[in-house]
């Protein structure tokens, strides 16, 4: 096997990450496996009494010690993890996105502190921003997503943190994150620069090199890619990894081997797969901003998208999820349309094999920016997933759908 260090491509990496022999066995030993199995333990036993109290004082990493300090099964998989973002130390595992992103969070804020979060953040963090945290005196400030550099006058003394996500999960606005994070060091170096990547994921946007200290995924999107795990990962440097690993452990927070080595198992086509949604969505993407029933359609790869430019600088890809802005219409009419669909599944999440359309409403979660823009009359929205069907037939599936707005509107 390569050793860790070893120049590999990204999608090599995917591949080769987690796999260590102490895991998995070598070549020339019997039973020799090429993914590292399912450890199930709560219980690990010590040869006497002086290894059972040198357990908790080690600690380490990769060493046995109680079930929910983790098993070759979870280190794979964080192993692997790291492997994905250049510039990671170490991964911690959680059991959902929010776990991750709310580990995250407490791992670097204290009472008193400001933490400053992108308007077009995922709802539930700011759910746990304006609820749990408030009530622990951390005060939140939303910033515009386009801000770029000019998130320095927003930091004050009190500021610790920056949560960004790139781009934004209903309006796919793309954030200027190498901007945002040499202007928040010059204000302050103490910052910590988080960022939720659940979109392109490290693959496609390696959000550590770009400048963040943490990169956040909801593993139960794109990694896991099979809508059958709830799983988040936090991947952060060597400078944020004690406090991370800390705050978990106090928290308890542990994930099961059986989960995570399906997230595992799923790693390792995540290049196939995330190119395959690309070229589905953008196909899907094309093909509805052609269509007089849209007025605006939201993917960060098409030229008319806020923060395309930024886009093609920082990543490499794009995915399957996007929205696209309905030209008129009412709600019932939006509803005709993703209630005609035969191929779309109605539901949240996303980053599965199938394909899934939701009305959204990005004005009941702005503070900082308003929807729909100034100038811009048309409101309703639509966010579709595109899975692995073929698109074509996606295509012909959303214009009966686009018939039905039409007849409704």
């Amino acid at each position: 096997m390569p050793k860790p260090t070893d120049p590999q491509s990204p999608a090599t990496r995917l591949v080769t990450g987690g796999r260590r022999a102490e895991w998995t066995g070598t070549a020339d030993q019997p039973g020799a496996v090429v993914s590292p199995p399912v450890w199930r333990a709560s219980t690990h036993l010590y040869p006497d009494t002086a290894a059972l109290k040198s357990g908790p004082k080690t600690n380490e990493d990769g060493r046995f010690f109680y079930g929910r300090r983790g098993s070759p099964t979870q280190w794979a998989l964080a192993e692997a993890l790291t492997a994905l973002e250049p510039g990671g130390h170490g991964t911690m595992l959680y059991p959902s996105g929010v776990a991750a992103i709310t580990g995250a969070l407490l791992s670097v804020l204290s009472p008193g502190d400001v933490l400053l979060m992108t308007d077009s953040a995922y709802d539930p963090s700011r759910n746990f921003a304006d609820g749990f945290l408030r009530r622990f005196g951390i005060e939140t400030r939303y910033y515009d997503p386009t801000i770029g550099a000019g998130v320095s006058a927003l930091i004050c003394e009190r500021t610790r943190a920056i949560l960004m996500e790139s781009p934004g999960s209903l309006t796919f606005e793309v954030q200027d994150v190498p901007a945002i994070c040499q202007a928040a060091r010059a204000a302050n170096p103490d910052i910590a620069l988080l960022i939720d990547n659940t979109w392109a994921t490290g693959h496609f946007m390696p959000a550590l090199a770009l400048g963040a200290d943490m990169s956040i995924l909801a593993c139960t999107k794109y990694i896991v890619g099979h809508s059958d795990v709830m799983l988040g990962s936090v991947t952060t440097t060597e400078r944020f990894y004690p406090r991370l690993r800390q705050t978990a452990q106090a928290l308890g927070t542990v994930v099961s081997p059986d989960d995570a080595w399906l997230a595992l198992r799923g790693l390792r086509t995540l290049d196939v797969r995330l190119r395959q949604h690309q070229a589905s969505a953008l196909k899907i993407a094309r093909w509805l901003y052609a269509q007089p029933q849209i007025a605006r359609v939201l993917h960060p790869a098409l030229p008319s998208c806020p923060g395309h430019e930024v886009w093609q600088r920082d990543f490499t890809g794009s995915s399957g999820l996007f929205s696209f802005v309905l030209n008129g219409g009412s709600d019932a009419a939006r509803a005709a349309l993703i209630d005609t669909l035969t191929l779309f599944g109605i539901g949240y999440s996303w980053g599965g094999f199938e394909s899934l359309a939701i009305p959204v409403d990005p004005a009941r979660c702005r503070s900082a920016t308003s929807w729909p823009p100034a100038g811009e009359p048309n409101a309703l929205v639509v966010r579709l997933h595109i899975g692995l069907e073929d698109p074509d037939d996606l295509i012909a599936d959303l214009a009966k759908g686009l018939a039905a707005f039409t007849m409704t509107a």
